[in-house]
């Protein structure tokens, strides 16, 4: 049987903040903030890799 793994208030501030983050990178790469805050909820570092190493900056709109 496995075991839970105790997590601690900052595992939960540090997942957040991180999602605050990539909200953040999102808008500067011209993306949803609120998508890709809503995903890194459930990636986290994972969705932060994306944005850095995948996606580019949209061109900008007239």
């Amino acid at each position: 049987m496995l075991a839970a793994l105790p997590v601690s208030n900052e595992f939960y501030a540090g997942w957040g903040t991180l999602a605050l983050v990539n909200a953040g990178l999102a808008q500067g790469k011209g993306r949803s903030g609120l998508n890709w805050f809503l995903l890194s909820l459930f990636l986290g570092p994972v969705a932060t890799f994306l944005l850095v190493a995948m996606f580019d900056r949209l061109p900008a709109r007239r």
